[in-house]
């Protein structure tokens, strides 16, 4: 195993550079997650002050929608994200994670102008659409990316910008929304999305393929090569070509004796894992199992509930003070992830996860105790900490977890199920959080979500596996054993 001196050693420049570009796409799935919640009453026409054309653009100031149809144009991307995980996970396999995550560039692009351009609640919705397909695809590739080329030692640790970069964008968006949310400029916080697409296809063309997917394509001297710029020079590669090793091995039936380091394999290649063949497999069931039930656990614990609508929910307890109040829970999400990202190395991935699911519970308490009896402080502080206990496990660890349950020849699948599971309870919040929250009225939803949480801390501790500090998923699933006998 390599020390932590020899692990830190291998973080580069150029990793740096890679593991930046190759989550733009996270960032802009959080962009465009929270893009519509500060400027809200302006695009729906709410305030008043809002004239009906723009003479200069010819496009309408607003879009009038009611609550219906304004929850319709949101949870929209979630039907495109949801799409996009389920191809794109198959796709990345076959074809590569550095294509694919092109591809996303397009729809982020094409999208996001026509977000910006809409005249009418159709163009909106078509534009949210073809968002969320580059962010669900984005999403599913850039964590198998990241955990690809990042050093064994600090797979948790780099896994974790996922969500940082998630909550970068949703920052930004934030705060683009907080200055911009009058008149037509609400429709340059939309169009800020086309400007990242278009930087982050630009930082594509200087990414190489992952080494980890050439490997098991058998492209091994390329492999090499790129694994070797990555950690640098001088970087003893050793340990790490050897897992391959093992990994290609175990994977293609192989003898000990296989050499990856050969100049080509003899050893026939296992078809990739299709989406449904790895939930039909026992051998991927349980990894399945356990990565889809944290991902529902991600949603419906309610972090979207603040993400997407605090500041509609909040405005009746603090009517000035929550596109503020938006902002600063932006910066904590951020500042928390930061925080704890070295978390999921040092202390294990499930208990980041019961830690943070506890500490969400508590806050939907405090939530619906705040909200009903009209405590302004009780519900500032405990959006607060119900956003910081998010960042603890249950933003970042979700992304770690399918490639590490199961082989690179499966974690394309594993990662389509989880994804699409993600961006169905993402949907299910998204689209029925407005009507429940008026139905019940006075915060009593986020006892729901409380009991929610105690739900999925409970499925958490039964079904989900640690898998810091296992050398491979055999060790991670108790199969070692089984083997030697063998």
């Amino acid at each position: 195993m390599a020390s932590p001196t020899a692990s830190r050693s291998n973080v580069t420049p150029y990793l740096i550079f890679l593991v930046f570009v190759a989550t733009l796409g996270p960032l802009q799935f959080g962009f465009h997650l929270a893009e519509l919640n500060a400027p809200q009453a302006v695009i729906t026409c709410e305030k008043k002050s809002i004239t009906s054309i723009d003479a200069t653009a010819h496009l309408p100031q607003c879009i009038p929608m009611n609550a219906s149809q304004f929850g319709l144009v949101s949870s929209i991307y979630t039907l495109g994200g949801f799409l996009g995980a389920l191809l794109s996970g198959p796709l990345a396999t076959k074809s590569g994670r550095r294509l694919t995550l092109r591809i996303t560039t397009a729809f982020f692009v094409l999208g996001s102008i026509a977000e910006a351009l809409s005249p009418n609640i159709a163009t909106l919705s078509i534009g949210r659409f073809l968002s969320g397909i580059g962010a669900g695809a984005s999403i599913v590739v850039g964590p198998i990316f990241v955990s690809e080329i990042a050093p064994p030692q600090s797979r948790g640790f780099f896994g974790a910008f996922t969500q940082v970069m998630t909550n970068v964008g949703i920052l930004l968006t934030q705060t683009l929304g907080y200055f911009l949310s009058r008149d037509s400029l609400w429709r340059n916080i939309l169009g800020v999305g086309a400007a990242l697409g278009i930087a982050e296809f630009v930082g594509l063309l200087l990414v190489p393929e992952s080494p980890v997917w050439l490997a098991d394509h058998q492209h091994t001297n390329q492999a090499l090569q790129v694994l070797q710029r990555i950690r640098g020079k001088e970087a003893d590669i050793e340990e790490e070509v050897r897992a391959w090793k093992a990994a290609l091995s175990a994977e293609n039936g192989a003898g000990e004796e296989e050499s990856l380091l050969s100049q080509q394999h003899t050893a026939p290649r296992s078809p990739p894992v299709t989406i449904l063949t790895a939930v039909t497999d026992e051998k991927y069931r349980p990894a399945i199992l356990a990565v889809v039930i944290v991902m529902l656990a991600q949603q419906f614990t309610g972090v979207n509930s603040i993400i997407m609508y605090s500041v509609s929910l909040l405005q009746s307890t603090l009517p000035t003070a929550a596109p503020l109040l938006a902002v600063l829970i932006s910066v904590i999400n951020l500042v928390v992830t930061l925080a704890c990202s070295p978390l999921p190395d040092k202390i294990g991935r499930k208990r980041c996860l019961l830690l943070s699911i506890i500490g969400m519970g508590s806050g939907s308490v405090l939530l619906a105790i705040g909200i009903s009896v009209g405590q302004k402080v009780v519900s500032a502080l405990a959006s607060l900490f119900f956003v910081s206990s998010f960042a603890v496990g249950l933003g970042p660890v979700p992304f770690i977890l399918a490639s590490e349950l199961v082989g690179p020849e499966a974690v394309g699948a594993t990662q389509s199920w989880a994804l699409s599971a993600n961006w169905i309870a993402t949907f299910i919040v998204a689209q029925f959080f407005p009507i429940l929250n008026e139905a019940l009225g006075g915060g009593k939803i986020y006892w729901i979500f409380a009991a929610l949480s105690a739900l999925f801390g409970f499925l958490i501790y039964l079904r989900v596996p640690e898998t810091q500090g296992k050398s491979s998923v055999d060790e991670v699933w108790g199969r070692t054993e089984e083997r030697r006998i063998d």
